[in-house]
């Protein structure tokens, strides 16, 4: 049975968010453990703004999810699922 107009709709949102290599490295970094803002711009070569602005955008769209611990924002992947997209992902392109 084809899923309702709006939950179609939201797909397309969701793999637009896909759609962009600063965001898919960012989920790269975080596929192991969760890191800081500058943990991750360290580690990509980036200024922590722009890694900020698109942790924005994954957080948005549910992909990752923060704790804070004191002034630090760590961020992580929101559950197996995103993993299971980008690994998936990974193996579509290699095969």
């Amino acid at each position: 049975m084809m899923p309702d107009e709006e939950n179609l709709y939201d797909l397309a949102e969701l793999f637009k968010v896909f759609g962009d290599s600063t965001r898919i490295q960012i989920l790269y970094t975080l596929l192991d453990h969760e890191k800081s803002v500058g943990d991750i711009a360290e580690e990509l070569g980036m200024n922590a703004s722009a890694i900020s602005h698109q942790l924005r955008v994954l957080k948005q769209a549910k992909l990752i999810k923060n704790r804070r611990a004191g002034k630090n924002m760590f961020y992580e992947l929101a559950d197996d699922h995103v993993a299971v997209i980008m690994r998936m992902g990974l193996e579509h392109i290699f095969e």
